[in-house]
């Protein structure tokens, strides 16, 4: 397999998540603005989406959008219990987080990275980001990860998602379970292996 990606986007959680479930796996860096590949490839002849993350597999295929690769990847590897088993409430659950992480939390810090969004926009964004991190530290209280006390993929996604606040300057400071959430993500082996392939961490 071969993760399309771009360094601390949210490519990150499929690149957690795939270390997590032990798969081998090549990477590829991909500039989002010009769609050029490392080696040089059209990242267009591949995603024609144009965003990351892409996972190409041996045959060819391509899987795009980061909850499905993050469930793919799961599924891998069931005795890891990356995420609960299919047909029970609990997968479900992931699921509704995984919805929510991408549509709320996601695309609120989108406007954030955008030099050309109107600050009105961007206050929207803020404001949005206030009350669905509140939610978000609400249902961590007591809890090591979103389902509870066993890691799952929805963990690689909110562990990325959490990272963008300091590139933004998005202030987290009001919700200090966030801060001790997210040291307690990047002290797994994986994710320290996923950070230090990307060049995030030394």
């Amino acid at each position: 397999m071969k993760l399309y990606f771009s360094p601390g986007a949210c490519s990150l959680a499929s690149h957690i998540a795939l270390l997590e479930a032990g798969q081998e796996f090549a990477l590829e860096r991909v500039d989002i603005r010009s769609h050029q590949t490392a080696s040089g490839g059209d990242f267009l002849a591949i995603n024609p989406k144009g965003y990351i993350p892409a996972l190409e597999m041996k045959d060819g295929a391509v899987l795009t959008e980061g909850p499905a690769i993050l469930q793919f990847a799961a599924d891998l590897a069931s005795d890891r219990q990356l995420a609960p088993a299919n047909g029970t409430l609990e997968r479900y659950r992931l699921v509704e987080w995984l919805n929510f992480l991408s549509t709320e939390l996601h695309k609120s810090f989108t406007p954030l990275f955008r030099p050309n969004a109107s600050e009105d926009a961007k206050d929207a964004a803020r404001s949005n980001l206030n009350k669905r991190l509140a939610w978000t530290a609400a249902q961590l209280q007591g809890r090591d990860y979103l389902m509870g006390s066993q890691f799952t993929v929805a963990d690689a996604y909110l562990f990325t998602i959490l990272g963008w606040a300091g590139f933004v300057q998005f202030d987290l400071s009001p919700w200090p379970v966030l801060a001790a959430y997210s040291q307690r993500v990047a002290a797994r082996p994986a994710v320290q292996q996923a950070l230090r392939a990307e060049g995030l961490i030394n």
